[in-house]
């Protein structure tokens, strides 16, 4: 099922100097979208619009899955659109070369300086070409939609060009990012509003990230209440430990382990997670919160973290809070080149995170964040840093991240 977007009044494009290698990228996207729209559709069982926009446009999709420029992608038919992307798929050696041929992407560093993807969109707009950003910077961990960057709005009335806002709806319990197995249920994908240039124009950058953000709302589990749908999966809770690293009932980190739809700790505490995304009340939290979904949990593992670390942890402790082992540590140089730091321990102490012989103070890391559930990125003194976890496994490495954050909150 399809709907096509109104247009507003078509801007032509004036700059015929990258006409050619604009067609070149537009005429490879039709072609991948006969083969890959059936495919896709099936997949995720995903209906969705068609958007028909002249002239340039930024689109801005929640984020909500590792596929979802490709989900977007469906409703691009007949707008070929350059995505911005996170800077590690220019570290995949031959990958890299065929996607930059084929689409173009334009790169930005998650827990680093977006400066060159602005300069780079802002480049496209004046070409007349389209953008998709995902403007959370992160496809969400427990359903629920994130903040928009603070910059977004400004990005937005700089660029001139139509602002189309888009959500999809049930993508997050058909593929939550915590594992890799998509789960067959119902995905909805649309345009929620259009603006042009002229009303944006009358916008405060404020008031256009209030509007995007109003637009991309979605919280998964408040909508399968309303409409319930049932995502079919052997192992509907298979590495949820991903997610989840503090156990509510013996409040240990690292404890949480899951085999097909149970979760469980060694303390005895269990639950069932269903093919709905709830969790089993018949399945007891017993002597622990009674969490109803995954979004509850994670609130709660991230305040106590916060609440732990603002109440009991000393800075001058020479004890660390929590540690994994054999994990790859890179440096990533401003030409995407991966610099290999070697395979070691990564441990975080109450005021500095040590990986291997190099420690960095949390204060002087300047960014944080993570790619997919195995990637996490960082900045500190100017330098771009990577630590992967094995894909295959269940380390997670979230527990950092929300540490950090959470230092960042009270220094």
């Amino acid at each position: 099922m399809k709907r096509s977007v109104p247009e507003p009044e078509a801007r032509k494009n004036h700059n015929p100097e990258q006409k050619d290698h604009h067609q070149r990228y537009l005429r490879i996207w039709r072609f991948l979208y006969a083969v890959a729209h059936r495919f896709i559709c099936r997949k995720f069982n995903l209906t969705h619009d068609e958007i028909r926009i002249d002239g340039p446009m930024i689109l801005i999709p929640n984020h909500v899955t590792n596929w979802d420029p490709l989900i977007v992608g469906m409703s691009l038919r007949y707008k070929q659109a350059y995505f911005v992307a996170t800077e590690h798929i220019f570290r995949l050696g031959f990958v890299s070369k065929l996607l930059n041929f084929v689409f173009g992407p334009i790169a930005r560093p998650k827990g680093g300086s977006s400066l060159d993807a602005v300069r780079k969109m802002m480049d496209h707009f004046r070409k007349g070409h389209s953008v998709c950003l995902f403007a959370e910077g992160e496809a969400t961990w427990d359903g629920q939609t994130h903040p928009v960057f603070p910059a977004t709005g400004k990005l937005v009335r700089m660029s001139g060009a139509t602002l189309v806002t888009y959500r999809i709806e049930g993508g997050y319990l058909s593929l939550p990012r915590w594992t890799a197995k998509a789960r067959r249920g119902a995905v909805h994908a649309h345009a929620v509003n259009v603006y042009p240039p002229e009303m944006l124009k009358k916008m405060t950058a404020s008031e256009i990230n209030a509007a995007i953000e109003k637009d991309l709302s979605e919280d998964a589990f408040r909508r399968q209440k309303e409409h319930p749908v049932s995502y079919r999966s052997k192992a509907p809770a298979e590495h949820l430990e991903r997610l989840f690293y503090l156990c509510p009932r013996c409040r240990k980190i690292g404890t949480i382990h899951s085999e097909k739809d149970r979760l469980f700790c060694s303390c005895g505490l269990k639950t069932r997670f269903t093919d709905l995304g709830f969790f089993d009340p018949a399945v007891s939290f017993e002597g622990s919160p009674a969490f109803e979904t995954v979004l509850q949990w994670n609130l709660w593992q991230k305040e106590e973290l916060k609440r732990r670390y603002a109440q009991e942890f000393s800075h001058e402790s020479r004890e660390f809070l929590f540690s994994d082992a054999a994990l790859q540590f890179n440096r990533v140089t401003a030409a995407h080149e991966t610099v290999s730091l070697g395979t070691v321990p990564i441990v975080l102490y109450p005021d500095r995170l040590k990986l291997g012989g190099r420690e960095f103070l949390l204060q002087e890391i300047s960014d944080m964040a993570m790619v997919q559930a195995h990637r996490l990125l960082f900045t500190a003194k100017n330098d771009y840093y990577e630590v992967v976890s094995p894909k295959k496994g269940c380390i997670n490495l979230r527990k950092y991240l929300d540490l950090w954050q959470a230092v960042r909150s009270v220094i």
